[in-house]
């Protein structure tokens, strides 16, 4: 257990933030065993105080902390230099420099990436979009779309689109049916649209398919788990793909993240 580190993240507003960069960090160390403790709204001496006082119980502490307050980040950093905890600004030196460059003050303000401003909005609206159009449910404004995702299913299409809808981007996206010919009016309402198709790999969709009739004890055809009819599937799916000269984004290897980055690509080009 004495290898385990035990990763305080303070911030001073939810964390968010600074959880994404410290996956990022780990991600980088195959043996890297710890357990992470968040502590979100931290605005006062007090509070830090209290963090201090239990990491000094504790074995292989590693605080992390994003606080915009100088005062207060300056505290954190001499409090846990004074009890030898390792301890990473992680914000701080980024803020400074951008100051510098753009010679102007910053605001200082805990949570100000969260504040209720047009682009909040505009990705409340996209989730929004996003949740009523999922799975096909609704056709009749697709042109509205900013991305349209067609596959099999199975193929990430939903947690893609409602990552993406995070972003604020409205995204539809489309199951192709076996034996079902993709609607008229989706091929002639997205000819101004980017409409990308999902594909993956025939055993890992096998795989996907079985886990998911499992978990939610569904009763399904055969066809559905069927080698054959999968693979048939998917050779259809990526004749319509070429068809219609869509992108292919291969979903195999790639978790939500990257296809999401890799579908904020593709709209890029075609937009510039």
């Amino acid at each position: 257990m004495n290898n385990v580190y035990q990763v305080y993240q303070v911030s001073d507003s939810t964390g968010e933030t600074l959880d994404r960069i410290f996956l990022a960090i780990k991600a980088q160390f195959s043996n890297f065993d710890c357990k992470t403790i968040h502590y979100s709204f931290t605005r006062t001496e007090n509070q830090i105080d209290k963090i201090i006082s239990k990491s000094k119980n504790e074995n292989n502490v590693i605080i992390l902390y994003t606080i915009v307050d100088k005062k207060l980040a300056k505290y954190m950093y001499e409090i846990s230099k004074k009890n030898n905890i390792p301890s990473f600004e992680v914000l701080g030196g980024l803020i400074s420099d951008f100051s510098k460059l753009l010679n102007q003050e910053a605001s200082r303000k805990p949570s100000g990436q969260h504040i209720l401003d047009e682009e909040y909005y505009k990705r409340i609206e996209a989730v929004q979009f996003t949740i009523a159009h999922d799975d096909g449910k609704i056709i009749s404004d697709i042109n509205k779309s900013d991305i349209v995702l067609v596959g099999v299913s199975r193929t990430s299409k939903t947690p893609t689109s409602i990552y993406l809808a995070n972003r604020g981007y409205k995204v539809t996206n489309i199951p192709l049916i076996p034996g079902k010919e993709l609607s008229n009016q989706i091929i002639e309402e997205t000819k101004n649209t980017c409409v990308v198709g999902l594909t993956c790999d025939p055993t890992r969709l096998l795989d996907v398919r079985r886990n998911r009739i499992q978990s939610m004890n569904e009763d399904r055809a055969s066809d559905y788990t069927d080698e054959k009819n999968i693979l048939n599937e998917l050779e259809n799916s990526k004749k319509l793909f070429k068809k219609y000269n869509w992108p292919i984004i291969d979903v195999t290897r790639k978790s939500v993240e990257e296809t999401a980055a890799s579908l904020i690509k593709i709209l890029d080009i075609m937009n510039s």
